[in-house]
C-alpha cells in the first residue's frame, strides 16, 4: 500500500511540475523583465552622458565611466571597458554618440566571452560520468542561498534526475527548517542532524546516503556566516576532505551565491569566499528587484569565475542558467 501511494505521489508531483512549467513565463520574457530596472537605469544615465554631444569625445567617455561605476560594474572592469572604447575611437577617428550603445554592447559581450567562453547548451545537466554530482553551496545569510538550492533541486528533478539535499548549515535552526521546507515542496529527501552538529558530519552522512540510494545530484547547504578568513577556510576545507572520503573528487563544484541587489557588497563577499576556498561557479540572485544588474559584468570579469545561474524572481523557473549572449541582448534591448 505504501509503495502504491509513493507511486501515485510521484506521478502527481511529475504532473504538477509539468503544469507549472507550462504556465510559467517564457525564459526570455523572464530575463527581459528581470533586467528591466537595470536597463532603464543604464539607458537613462547614458542619455544624460551624451546629451548635447554628437561625437564620442573625452567628456563623453568620462561621463560613461561614471555611468558604469554607478551601475555597479566596478572600477576595474569599467576602466577596462573605457580603455577598449578609447582604442576604437582612436582607430575609427570619427565615432558618433548614436553608436555608443552598440559599441558598449559589443565590448561587454567580448568581456563576458573572455571570462566564460561557453554558454550551456543543456541547462541543468550534470557532467558525464559523475554520479553523484556534488555541489557545495556557500554564501552569507540573506543572499538567497537556501532558496537557490531549492530551485536547483526543482530544476534537476524536472529533468528526471534523483536529487538529495544536505543541511550542513547547522549554525541556525532556521536554516535547517528552511531547507527541509524546500525539500518538502520539491519532494526530495533532506539529510540533517541537530542544530550545532558538525557540518562535516552532515556532509558525510549526505554523501553516504546518496551513494547508497543511487542519487544523481547532491546539493549541500553550508553556514552563512562570513567568518574571519581562517575560520571559514578551515570549516570548508574540513567539509571538502570528509566528502572526498565518500566520493572521490567531491565536491565537483563549489557554488557561491551572491545577492545582486547589494552591489559592491557582493564584490566584497566574492573576494572573501574566493580567498577562503576554490569557488568554481557563481549564482547571482535578486536581479529582478534592483537596478544594479551591472554587478554581473564586474564580478564575472574581476574574479574569473563563471556566472552559472541568475535569479530573476520568486517562481521556481525564475532561476536561470546564465547565458551571456541572452543577458547582453536583454540588457541592451531597445523597447
Amino acid at each position: 500500500m505504501q509503495l502504491e501511494y509513493g507511486r501515485i505521489n510521484a506521478v502527481f508531483i511529475s504532473v504538477f511540475m509539468g503544469l507549472f512549467s507550462f504556465f510559467s513565463k517564457d525564459k526570455k520574457e523572464v530575463l527581459d523583465k528581470g533586467l528591466e530596472k537595470t536597463k532603464t537605469s543604464v539607458f537613462s544615465k547614458i542619455a544624460r552622458a551624451v546629451a548635447g554631444k554628437s561625437t564620442v569625445d573625452d567628456e563623453v567617455l568620462d561621463n560613461l565611466e561614471e555611468v558604469l561605476i554607478t551601475s555597479d560594474v566596478g572600477v576595474e572592469t569599467t576602466l577596462k571597458i573605457i580603455k577598449r572604447i578609447q582604442e576604437r575611437v582612436a582607430r575609427d577617428k570619427y565615432m558618433g554618440t548614436a553608436e555608443l550603445n552598440d559599441i558598449l554592447r559589443e565590448e561587454i559581450s567580448a568581456l563576458l566571452v573572455e571570462n566564460n567562453p561557453d554558454d550551456d547548451t543543456e541547462p541543468f545537466s550534470v557532467p558525464a560520468g559523475r554520479k553523484p554530482y556534488v555541489v557545495l553551496v556557500v554564501g552569507v545569510n540573506g543572499v538567497g542561498k537556501t532558496t537557490t538550492i531549492g530551485k536547483l533541486a526543482y530544476q534537476f528533478k524536472k529533468r528526471g534526475l534523483k536529487v538529495m539535499l544536505g543541511a550542513a548549515d547547522t549554525f541556525r535552526a532556521a536554516a535547517i527548517e528552511q531547507l527541509q521546507e524546500w525539500g518538502r515542496r520539491v519532494d526530495v529527501p533532506v539529510i540533517r542532524q541537530e542544530m550545532g552538529s558538525d557540518p562535516a558530519s552532515v556532509a558525510y552522512d549526505t554523501l553516504s546516503s546518496a551513494v547508497a540510494n543511487g542519487v544523481d545530484v547532491v546539493l549541500i547547504d553550508t553556514a552563512g556566516r562570513l567568518h574571519n578568513k581562517v575560520g571559514l577556510m578551515n570549516e570548508l576545507t574540513k567539509i571538502r576532505n570528509v566528502m572526498n572520503k565518500v566520493v572521490e573528487g567531491a565536491p565537483d563544484d563549489v557554488l557561491l551565491v551572491l545577492d545582486g541587489s547589494t552591489g559592491q557588497n557582493a564584490f566584497e563577499q566574492a573576494k572573501q569566499f574566493t580567498l577562503a576556498t576554490k569557488v568554481t561557479q557563481l549564482a547571482i540572485t535578486k536581479l529582478d528587484g534592483t537596478a544594479k544588474g551591472g554587478v554581473v559584468i564586474g564580478i564575472s570579469d574581476q574574479f574569473k569565475v563563471p556566472v552559472k545561474y541568475v535569479g530573476l524572481g520568486e517562481a521556481m523557473d525564475n532561476l536561470q542558467v546564465f547565458n551571456k549572449t541572452e543577458f547582453v541582448d536583454s540588457l541592451f534591448k531597445q523597447d
